[in-house]
């Protein structure tokens, strides 16, 4: 597996199909993708998970962090969020948060993240506000 920088463009794909596959590609795009830093992880020269971070602030926000369900539970995910951690900590970022599903919580609670809100929604889905400190 491979972890490298892509565009925004390139996330668009994966993000429609795994995290909204009954919205149109145009609903995965967010204010900010052009300003955004995006990872994508290639198994076999095939982009398989995709994670974009904003920064504001010392403060970076994890968004549209999504796998090939064909891919999920290899590690792909706990990989490609080591490598964005470790990224952050040698650019020197405050903070890590994120919007998780409720369905993610345990996942990135392994990396040391807690929730710092009440459950809330989007577009019917339960989300969590989580956090780490860097």
């Amino acid at each position: 597996m491979d972890i490298k920088i892509i565009s925004w463009e390139q996330t668009i794909p994966l993000r429609q199909s795994v995290l909204w596959p009954n919205k149109p590609p145009q609903h995965c795009h967010v204010e900010g993708d052009t300003d955004g830093l995006h990872f994508g992880a290639f198994v076999d020269e095939k982009l398989v998970c995709v994670a974009s971070v904003y920064f504001k602030l010392g403060r970076a926000r994890l968004r549209k962090f999504a796998t090939d369900v064909s891919y999920q539970q290899q590690g792909i995910g706990t990989s490609m969020l080591q490598h964005i951690l470790k990224s952050l900590n040698e650019a020197n970022a405050e903070c890590f948060w994120c919007d998780a599903r409720e369905s993610a919580v345990m996942f990135y609670q392994r990396f040391g993240m807690h929730k710092c809100s009440e459950r809330f929604y989007k577009d019917g889905i339960a989300y969590f506000k989580m956090e780490v400190g860097l």
